[in-house]
């Protein structure tokens, strides 16, 4: 058994060659994606048109393949065009030669300005390049280079793929590459040399026709000539000669606004620096034929202004520097900061002796404290003067951060009702400004969506203000002291019945932004304050201690004691300023002392006001608070007149307190209960107005009420009576029957009270305190995240303006695209600071592109130009220049804008070598001799870079070999010197 196991035990080693290698895996997965691309067999396309390379859309896509650990990625890139042919691809030739050979000799995309660098360099349509899938691998060695080409050259033999194929070695910021490209009997293949150093026999035609004729190898003799196409590209840098037309802002002049960009309520605009750093020329000689031209290291042909082509390009300046925005941005940083106005005015400058911090945001909370004696001096108006006088007495008034000629020159813009009070005397109403857009145009109506103010309203002037001073006056510290003298004016304003300029009449508009809503809550409540207090000093002045005759007459049950005693009470309010209305407790216990009076008043007139008893008591009473008749309508029981009362308006709500009201509904629930709740909340107006027509309609019922107040709740039949007349005969609606009904609730339980005596509606009092206290805790990052939808609203329209000057169509499309993202991000609460600064730089972008407008016309003196025709042409020329990578000149160097061209070359030059026009013109010498000592370009400078193509068509690589197109290209710069050769060999007879 022994014997018998030892020779099973024995392992031998067996090669299987069968088993594939990590190289054959390689090629495998190249022909994989050949096959999957469809890029196999014979490539079909329609003849190159002229400059489709620049006007045609390129894509491309992407996979990734492995030579054993090592990721590469392969990438087709190629042209898109109509499909011509394919459905008559057998109609073909078969030795037909491969669309990349015959693209080699296309003349018509010769030197794109904007393409891939091997569509550059061989005028190909359609390649494949296979690179590190890592930015940091390369391929660096010759043997690992010579693997890859001998890969691909076996993939594109074995799938018949005639597209070119191209291997990417060395590191990536050289952009090295070689490749293969196979039809049928033929190969091309593509080298490249790279160099840091010009070697002096290349610098020039002669030296590389040398070079592209050896390495070509032609037996020929004579060799075909060679078909050339060269362009020499030159820089201008030097712009001394024209002065970039934007000067910087004056600070000094602010004040007496001598700058118009610097006016307080004008954003300024434009680049501080010339946005265009440089202008490329480019001289282009299409068509050339070896023999033609000399171009050596001696003598050169190559004059650019006999060049028969002149394209040119501008660089733009990286950022430059522009007042807009610079603006936005400095304002949207406030967004950022933290601190508060006391931390940043200091905290210490509301204290006085280290008792007590005498803050405004706290007078509220001090006068409402109970108190057994009256606080002495504890208005709210003692509190903020005594804290501006703290403040300047710690801070002096060289440390403010704005001087008193600043502030006040801010102060009169914002409310020039002040400017018209010192001039007339008297008080102006608010007014708007006249030189803003019309109300019913697109520009003024953006405010809406924006969220922000209209271009007239005090909101967006000190948006505007607020920004300026942020930029050019103290950055926050500015800020926060106007907006500390903002809020003082507001309050003396509350205090004096003054409105306020600049804000629309009637309630707050949700379309605006939440401060302009709160400002003019403030006006509501300012207006309300005005009219009560007119109203009251006009009732007691008419009013006699003997009583009262007509509408404002009391009870006929009330004694005149009574009757002296409430108008006394009322004359005791009306007379009262607001200071003293502070120093006493009973001024916020007002309207309960109201209530309580009324509720007496109630049970005196009666039970129920639907009842036959409340109808005859409360016929009794004389009508009070009436407005006018309705019309010919009559009260169904008495028979008389139905008037429309005298009643309150509803409270004005900004969007912050809807929602509050609402989310305070919401948490009622759903029971019902909290349904009868939130029913009786929602009906205090309903009330409010029964309880006035009652006082206006003494011996009135619920269907009176309704037939005013709902119509539609009130239905009239036709019937027949007793007598057999027709009669209209009306009843409730049904949803006005239902039982516990919200109406007929509040109706028995509402008094008849004029709307004067009422419990108002809308404390004024109340909510100009909390406006006024939200005024005040605002930091100076809350201010400007509120104001922020106002600048850039401001913004747009400096755009707009700006750009109807210049009338460029890219910066129109740039403005729309503002104003419809700007009206999705701003439309919500709190956007995202991100979103923000895309819109910022948006603009940022559009305000660019207008400075280089106004650049390129001042350098092109557009404006000087005498010709209208030839104005409108270099109008053209300009605005090309901005939206395309490379613009023609048209009749190159002897055209309009070619000769202005040649200008800045030649006073660049004379600036440059310091030599005048008159040294020039003493020289002697023929003008043969006189090129020969300049240089051929002596008007310009050396070429920034020269580029040559050479082309011809020979037999390759013996004489009766196919003829087969050659190809290659020069780029000659200061510090490269790249050749790309593309060299085509018949494979079949060699």
């Amino acid at each position: 058994m022994a014997a018998d196991s030892e020779p099973e035990s024995e392992v031998f080693e067996i090669t299987d060659f069968t088993t594939a290698s990590e190289w054959e895996r390689f090629i495998s997965k190249v022909e994989e994606v050949l096959n999957d691309w469809k890029l196999i067999g014979i490539s079909s396309g329609k003849p190159l048109e002229m400059g489709i390379y620049t006007t045609g859309i390129w894509e491309e896509k992407s996979d990734e393949i492995s030579f054993a650990d090592f990721r590469f990625s392969i990438t087709h890139h190629y042209l898109v065009q109509e499909a011509s042919d394919k459905d008559g691809k057998e109609e073909l030739v078969e030795d037909a030669l491969p669309l990349s050979m015959q693209d080699l000799l296309c003349m018509n995309n010769d030197f794109p300005p904007r393409a891939h660098c091997l569509v550059r360099w061989y005028g190909l349509r359609e390649f494949l390049v296979i690179a590190p899938a890592a930015n940091n691998d390369a391929v660096l060695s010759e043997s690992k280079c010579n693997l890859l080409l001998s890969s691909i050259s076996i993939a594109l033999g074995n799938t018949g793929c005639q597209v070119p194929l191209f291997v990417q070695i060395h590191h990536k910021w050289r952009r090295m590459y070689v490749g293969e490209c196979q039809g049928p009997g033929v190969r091309t293949d593509f080298e490249m040399v790279h160099l840091r150093k010009v070697p002096n026999q290349y610098t020039h035609l002669s030296g590389l026709l040398d070079i592209f004729k050896s390495k070509i190898g032609c037996p020929l003799t004579p060799l075909p000539p060679v078909s050339i196409a060269i362009r020499l590209t030159y820089v201008l840098q030097d712009w001394q000669q024209y002065f970039w037309p934007q000067q910087p802002p004056d600070i000094d002049a602010l004040i007496g606004g001598e700058v118009g960009g610097l006016e307080f309520g004008k954003l300024p605009f434009g680049a501080c620096e010339d946005p265009i750093s440089e202008l490329h020329l480019a001289t282009t000689w299409p068509h050339l034929t070896e023999g033609i031209i000399v171009d050596n290291d001696v003598y050169s042909d190559l004059d650019p202004i006999q060049a028969p082509q002149w394209s040119v390009r501008v660089r733009k300046a990286d950022n430059p520097q522009c007042l807009l925005g610079d603006f936005l941005t400095e304002f949207f940083k406030l967004c950022r900061r933290k601190e508060s106005t006391d931390e940043i005015l200091g905290r210490s400058t509301f204290e006085e002796d280290g008792k007590e911090v005498a803050d405004i945001t706290h007078a509220l909370s001090k006068l409402t404290e109970p108190a057994p004696v009256p606080i002495h001096k504890l208005s709210v108006t003692n509190m903020v003067h005594s804290a501006k006088k703290k403040i300047r007495k710690h801070r002096g008034v060289d440390d403010s951060p704005l001087n008193n000629e600043v502030l006040n020159t801010i102060m009169l813009f914002l409310f020039p009702d002040a400017a018209d009070k010192l001039t007339d005397g008297s008080e102006a109403r608010p007014s708007t400004s006249r030189n803003n857009p019309l109300p019913e145009s697109e520009e003024y109506n953006i405010y809406s969506q924006f969220k922000s103010a209209p271009s007239d309203s005090l909101t967006y002037k000190l948006a505007l203000c607020l920004c300026m001073i942020n930029f050019y006056h103290g950055g926050v510290k500015g800020v926060a002291h106007l907006w500390q003298e903002f809020v003082v004016e507001m309050r003396r304003r509350w205090e004096k019945n003054d409105l306020i300029p600049g804000l629309a009449n009637g309630p707050p508009d949700l379309r605006c932004c939440l401060l302009h809503q709160k400002l003019q809550m403030l006006n509501c409540c300012i207006e309300r304050k005005k009219a009560r207090d007119e109203g009251k000093k006009a009732y007691t002045s008419d009013c006699s201690p003997s009583g009262s005759s007509g509408d404002t007459g009391k009870a006929v049950d009330r004694s005149g004691g009574d009757y002296q005693k409430e108008t006394e009470k009322e004359r005791g309010e009306v007379g009262k300023s607001w200071e003293s209305w502070s120093d006493s407790e009973e001024e916020f216990f007002e309207c309960l002392s109201d209530t309580e009076e009324l509720k007496g008043n109630g049970q005196e007139n009666g039970k129920k006001g639907g009842t036959k008893e409340g109808s005859k008591e409360s016929a009794n009473l004389k009508p009070e608070g009436r407005l006018h008749p309705h019309g010919k309508l009559t009260l169904l029981h008495p028979g008389e007149p139905l008037y429309i009362p005298v009643t309150q308006e509803p409270a004005p709500m900004t969007e912050d307190l809807l929602e509050e009201q609402s989310e305070v509904l919401a948490k009622l629930g759903t029971s019902a209960e909290g349904a009868h709740l939130r029913a009786r909340m929602q009906s205090a107006c309903l009330l409010s107005d029964m309880e006035s027509f009652k006082a206006a309609n003494p011996g009135c019922c619920l269907e009176d009420f309704v037939r005013w107040y709902s119509p539609r709740d009130y239905i009239e039949e036709e019937v027949v009576d007793e007598e057999g007349n027709r009669v209209l005969k009306g009843e409730l609606s049904a949803r006005m029957k239902i039982p516990s009904n919200m109406w007929v609730e509040a109706w028995e339980t509402a008094k008849p009270v004029p709307a004067r005596r009422q419990r108002r509606l809308f404390d004024d009092t109340r909510e100009a305190e909390k406006v006024l206290h939200y005024l005040a805790i605002q930091k100076p990052a809350d201010l400007a995240r509120h104001l922020l939808p106002c600048v850039i609203h401001a913004s747009v329209l400096k755009v707009k303006e700006e750009e109807t000057l210049e009338d460029i169509a890219s910066v129109k499309k740039i403005i729309k695209q503002i104003i419809s993202h700007s009206s999705k991000v701003l439309r919500f609460p709190n956007p995202e600071d991100k979103k923000l600064e895309e819109i910022i730089a948006q603009i940022m972008s559009a305000e660019a592109i207008i400075a280089r407008a106004r650049s390129l016309k001042a350098k092109f003196a557009i404006e000087k130009c005498d010709q209208e025709e030839e104005k409108e042409d270099l109008e053209r020329f300009v605005n090309c220049l901005l939206e395309q990578p490379e613009v023609s000149v048209i009749g190159a160097g002897r055209g309009p804008a070619g000769s202005i061209i040649h200008k800045l070359f030649v006073n660049a030059q004379r600036v440059a070598t310091m030599t005048s026009l008159d040294e020039e013109l003493k020289r002697s010498g023929s003008s043969d001799e006189r090129r020969l000592n300049l240089g051929a370009v002596a008007d310009f400078p050396p070429p920034a870079g020269r580029e040559l193509i050479l082309r011809i068509t020979v037999p390759r690589p013996a004489p009766y070999s196919k003829p087969l197109p050659q190809r290659m290209y020069s780029v000659i710069t200061k510090e490269d010197f790249r050749l790309a050769g593309a060299f085509s060999a018949d494979t079949t007879f060699f």
